[in-house]
């Protein structure tokens, strides 16, 4: 199996979730070998995806360097993983990325604009070999274990009516991404907008980028998408959280109540043992080939 990048440039303009101003991102293809880069075109610096360029977890993953960040990056970082995608350059003229509807539909559409390349270099997987824990004394978890194949398994408990208790087993493919994980939207609560807005922050928030919700109900007239929208758009978060390994995974992500800052302490965690994981090369590794063979094949 070789690497992949997008077969053409493709651009898009929307609005920044927290300050609410246009920002251009251009999707362009790259060689082997280079791996997932963010640009930001209007202060001429370049942001790797690398754990270590991880600056900030408390409202979405931001990454930063020399002082100048791009923020909420984990819903182009799901699609773009969920593609396996291995080498792309994001160039951004702003420090968001574009939200679109709060989803990562409109950028799997983007990248199926753009088509897939594969290049020639084979392609590279991080596989699993211990179980890696986080976990709070609230009873927050997230977890990485062994499995020859790719699982997102997250619960979420939220004291509100609507929400509640929700479970979803995600068994990766893209054609399943696209169906069932993509169209999930975020959400937040009215009271936690107006509150952010106070601060200056969530100036681009609104129901057409959210799921809004007041104490009893969902404030959106048309409703949720998915019975549980809540706990897949959780899923959707920690694909894109999970890109910061740097290749593409093989194993089972478990999660309960989890969020970017436990899922940014687990990719920490997973690389401070050799023990816990193997790089492996799907020319070589025929049953974890297999594997995305089947997850790409209808893509």
């Amino acid at each position: 199996m070789k690497q992949r990048t997008i077969a053409k440039s493709v651009e898009i303009i929307g609005v920044g979730l927290h300050k609410g101003i246009p920002v251009k991102m251009r999707l362009e293809p790259l060689e082997e070998d280079m791996g997932i880069i963010f640009y930001r075109s209007d202060e001429g610096v370049t942001i790797p995806l690398k754990i270590e360029n991880v600056v900030d977890t408390k409202m979405a993953t931001v990454l930063g360097k020399d002082g100048v960040v791009i923020s909420t990056v984990e819903h182009i970082l799901s699609a773009i993983y969920a593609y396996g995608i291995d080498n792309l350059r994001i160039v951004v003229d702003n420090d968001e990325i574009p939200v679109l509807d709060g989803s990562s539909s409109g950028y799997c559409m983007l990248i199926d604009e753009a088509g897939i390349k594969e290049l020639n270099a084979s392609k590279k997987a991080i596989k699993i070999k211990k179980e890696v824990e986080i976990s709070t004394q609230e009873g927050k978890k997230v977890a990485l274990k062994p499995s020859n194949h790719i699982i997102y398994d997250f619960s979420i408990d939220f004291e509100h009516p609507v929400i509640g208790q929700q479970k979803f087993l995600f068994d990766y493919s893209i054609d399943e991404y696209k169906e069932n994980i993509s169209k999930a939207r975020t959400f937040g609560f009215l009271h936690e907008v107006q509150y952010l807005r106070s601060m200056g922050l969530a100036q681009g928030a609104s129901m057409e980028n959210a799921i809004v919700l007041d104490n009893s109900k969902i404030l959106n007239p048309d409703g949720l998408r998915y019975d549980n929208e809540f706990v897949r758009h959780k899923i959707l978060d920690a694909v894109g959280d999970m890109s910061l390994l740097g290749y593409t995974l093989v194993g089972e992500y478990n999660a309960h109540k989890g969020s970017h800052h436990l899922n940014h302490l687990l990719t920490k965690k997973l690389y401070e043992s050799a023990e816990n994981y193997e790089i492996i090369d799907l020319e070589e590794a025929d049953e974890e080939s297999k594997v995305f063979e089947i997850a790409y094949a209808r893509a």
